[in-house]
């Protein structure tokens, strides 16, 4: 089924994955979309440097009413050193581990995220997408949860959640990827620790020397703006993913993993600048069905997709109007009955 934004369909009753297991979908894609092509990740990485070198120039020479449009274009490219560290994160950047962690960190410094730390939470993420109480990417709240959470929360929950979603990215990087002692492992430890260090001494060196030689105003200009808008992009991305009105979030005992893989994970068509530049991320079902597919094998993985099980898709297209009617309505979570908006929930505890 191909949902749209202006009659959504139900993929709860509509698409009975209860037969399916995941190995049965893997099976039907053809088998070029799981094999690395150097050239083509290399290539892209030396192209996204390009263009992102390029945008910073353009922010440096463009007069003052010129500098959104120069924001908004280097900030998605460095969305693009984002989704080359997220490949090397799933190991499918490089055969060899040690490129996958040396690239990773360094697409992911600018950035000032820590790579490790990012990698084994959204790994987790991927074997519990949609399971209540354990997905780890913008999992809604029970009713019950929001009732009994501090007032604090409720209203950065609010916030998030509605019409300022694009902070909630800021929200969990600064929450999530700094504290080393909270994963568990000692080697996850080590490893998030080394990568907490890599981007502290990073920023350590490279702010002062931007701050020295720009000014604050050239801080702002050439770090923080174009870094907002990469992180708008991220919780965009990470929010239309999984979330629509008419996807469910599932028990642990009634969680389906192809269903959540296959049903539950959103495609949505993006302007194609945001798609070159960001290398086709949200391509996502295949993604998700198997994080061993690199970027560049994404679109011919789910064109097969299409072919065999368009039924079972989720698929729209990028607009403020989408993202509004995610804002308004996705915000607290039934099992049993869907979303609740935070409207509805107020209206019935007054």
């Amino acid at each position: 089924m191909t949902a749209s934004i202006e009659k959504p369909l139900n993929l709860i009753s509509a698409s009975d994955t209860s037969n399916l297991r995941l190995k049965d979908i893997l099976k039907t894609l053809p088998r070029e979309v799981f094999v690395k092509n150097p050239r083509k990740a290399w290539t892209k990485v030396i192209v996204n440097v390009l263009l992102v070198a390029v945008g910073y120039w353009g922010i440096a020479v463009s007069p003052w009413f010129l500098l959104p449009l120069m924001w908004i274009f280097t900030g998605t490219g460095l969305t693009g050193f984002f989704v080359i560290g997220h490949d090397c994160g799933h190991r499918s950047f490089a055969n060899r581990r040690w490129v996958n962690d040396l690239v990773g960190h360094l697409a992911f410094l600018p950035l000032i995220f820590p790579f490790h730390a990012w990698r084994h939470g959204h790994n987790y993420h991927h074997k519990h997408t949609n399971k209540i109480g354990e997905d780890n990417a913008w999992q809604p709240m029970t009713a019950e949860d929001y009732a009994a959470a501090p007032k604090a929360l409720q209203i950065a929950y609010s916030l998030i959640f509605g019409r300022m979603w694009w902070i909630g990215s800021i929200a969990h990087w600064a929450k999530v990827h700094f504290m080393w002692w909270r994963f568990n492992g000692q080697q996850k430890q080590e490893q998030v620790r080394f990568s907490v260090l890599v981007v502290l001494i990073g920023a350590a060196i490279g702010f002062p020397i931007l701050i020295a030689t720009t000014g604050i105003w050239g801080f702002v200009k050439f770090w923080l703006m174009p870094w907002l808008v990469y992180h708008f992009w991220m919780s965009t991305f990470t929010i239309v993913h999984h979330t629509a009105p008419d996807i469910s979030f599932k028990e642990p005992e009634e969680w389906d993993e192809a269903q959540a893989q296959l049903s539950g994970t959103v495609h949505c068509d993006y302007p194609r600048w945001v798609e070159f530049l960001c290398h086709d991320i949200n391509v996502h079902v295949p993604h998700h069905l198997s994080t061993a597919i690199p970027w560049y094998n994404l679109r011919l993985a789910h064109s097969s997709l299409k072919e065999n099980w368009q039924d079972h898709l989720y698929e729209t297209e990028f607009s403020w109007s989408l993202m509004k009617r995610i804002a308004d309505n996705c915000h607290l979570y039934d099992p049993a009955g869907g979303y609740q908006t935070l409207q509805e929930f107020n209206a019935k505890t007054k």
